[in-house]
């Protein structure tokens, strides 16, 4: 988890799925190799249930990982879980697409989705009166 917490505020409309979507196109970390930065854009979309991620609060998260030592892979899923445990969405889907490194570029997706539910019904819990 980041040092500060994420901010998150109740979302206006819980009776309806929409997805937000955000992008932060200047995303820095660094190689845990070689000490140099990664340069990615980080994409979050997600279908909000009661809270929303405050955008400022996610922009302070992200620039934590500035001058820290993690892999793609890692930092991908990570993102996923802070904003997963601070906001319990129905759906979410995290793309870090990291820019040019030794003629390669990489593409992390990394997703979660709440169980029981469903992008094409909804939640189903919410329907039946379920918790």
């Amino acid at each position: 988890m980041p040092s500060e917490p994420i901010e998150t505020f109740p979302n206006p409309k819980p009776s309806r799925d929409y997805e937000i979507a955000i992008c932060c196109p200047e995303f820095t970390s660094l190689c845990p190799k070689t000490g140099l930065p990664d340069f990615a854009e980080i994409r979050v979309t997600y279908v909000p249930d009661a809270r929303c991620i405050e955008l400022k609060a996610l922009k302070y998260y992200l620039i934590g990982f500035r001058n820290r030592g993690i892999f793609y892979e890692h930092v991908t899923n990570q993102i996923l879980d802070d904003l997963v445990a601070v906001c319990s969405p129905r759906r979410m889907v995290v793309v870090g697409d990291f820019s040019v490194r030794g003629g390669i570029t990489t593409t992390v997706t990394a997703s979660y989705q709440r169980p029981g539910y469903s992008k094409e019904t909804g939640d189903r819990r919410r329907e039946t009166g379920g918790t």
